[in-house]
Order: structure tokens, then sequence, then C-alpha cells
């Protein structure tokens, strides 16, 4: 097996592999390029974002500073949206659901290091995906650590770092992030005196669920050579 195959089977790998380094240039170098494209300029963001990004969906934002490892292995459903110094090492898979919201100087970090130091220090780790849902809120400053899973529906605390699965539905939070409650729900601010005595309305018609297609990012060699 290649170092590249034994990392997506979750082995441990030499990260200091030839084809594994020349992978990372070419993502850090797209990173660097996104850093500082003019705030306002959305359409290279987004064809950069095209180049980098594996799978995205619909409005899909990520303010800068982001940083990355390989950018090939991460998934962003519709409606994405993450704050500043946003930092995904995706050695292996990262998959984010629809309208997740993330804060700022937030981490999802799939590598991992043996404790043996000896084994360590020839440069060898490993990596297991990290897999957020749908409607998720993940505050400030949160590490989500290799091999977590977070369920729909879910809200990570600022500050927490998450070690383990948190399931659907609920609010989270602490070193290490621990469940502390369901997610209230129906919290909607009441409405304005004026518009509590307006006049109804009679209800929308739903809305059609539509399927948006996903943008797929091609890995180009000669990205990899520069």
């Amino acid at each position: 097996m290649t170092e590249k195959e034994k990392q997506q089977a979750g082995e441990l790998y030499n990260a200091n592999d030839r084809q594994l380094l020349a992978e990372r240039v070419a993502a850090k170098k797209l990173c660097a390029e996104y850093n500082v494209i003019p705030y306002n300029d959305y359409q290279k963001k987004e064809r950069l974002l095209d180049r980098l990004i594996a799978l995205r969906g619909e409005k899909t934002w990520i303010e800068a500073n982001f940083f990355c490892d390989y950018g090939y292995n991460i998934v962003m459903g519709n409606n994405f949206y993450a704050n500043h110094n946003l930092v995904i090492l995706d050695c292996a898979e990262v998959v984010f659901g629809d309208n997740v919201f993330i804060g700022p100087n937030c981490g999802f970090y799939t590598a991992g290091h043996p404790e043996d130091f000896a084994v360590r220090n020839q440069g060898l780790e490993y990596a297991k995906p990290i897999k957020v849902g749908s409607n998720v809120w993940i505050g400030g400053n949160v590490c989500v650590m290799p091999g977590v899973t977070i369920g729909d529906n879910t809200v990570i605390g600022a500050g927490s770092v998450v070690t383990e699965d948190i399931p659907s539905g609920v609010v989270a939070a602490g070193n290490p992030c621990k469940v502390i409650r369901p997610v209230k729900t129906g919290d909607v601010p009441a409405p304005a005196a004026s518009e509590e005595k307006a006049e109804e309305k009679p209800a929308d018609k739903p809305v059609e669920k539509k399927t948006v297609p996903i943008k797929k990012r091609e890995i180009r060699i000669e990205e990899i050579k520069k």
C-alpha cells in the first residue's frame, strides 16, 4: 500500500511521504491565495473554493483566514458558514451537513499521533474521519478531535473540546464536551405589538423541496507540481 492508501484506510502512515507532502503544498498555496482575496470579490472566492474543496453545496461562505491540509477530503452541505480562523486538518474525510454555522477560531482535527514517542518520532501518524450533521451550531474556539460524529440539530458551546460522539438534538459543552440538556424547540421571539394586531394572512403554500447539485473538485496534477 502507498502511504496515501494507508492514510485513507485509517492505518499508521508516513506524513512526510512525497506525494502527500506535494498535495499539502498545493492546498496550502490555495489557502494562502484565498486569504488575501478582497472581501467583496465573491466570484473569485467561489472559484478558488471550487479548486480547493472536494464537494460543496450552495451558499458556502468561509471567512478569512482559512486553513486546511488537503481540501479534497472536505465535504460541505448547503448554507455553510464559518467565521474567521477555521482550521480543518483533513487527513481523513470531514463532512458537514446542511445549515452548519461555525464560530471563530474553530478546529476540526482528523490527524492523531501515536503515544509511543519512538513511533511518533518516525513521522508516523493516523487519521480518523469527522462528521457533523445538519442544523448544527458550533460556538467559537471549539476543537473537534479525530473520529468524532456530531448529530443533527445540535449546539456545541464555545470553548468545547469534543473528544467523543455527540447525539442529535442536544446542547453540549465543556472540556471534554458533554451533553448538558436537550435543545429548546420553538425558541422564537414574541412578535411586536403592531404585528400582533396585523390582519392575518392566508398561509403560504408549502415550498417544494429542491435538490441542489453539489459542486465537485477534481485534483489537478499541475496544481501539485507548482
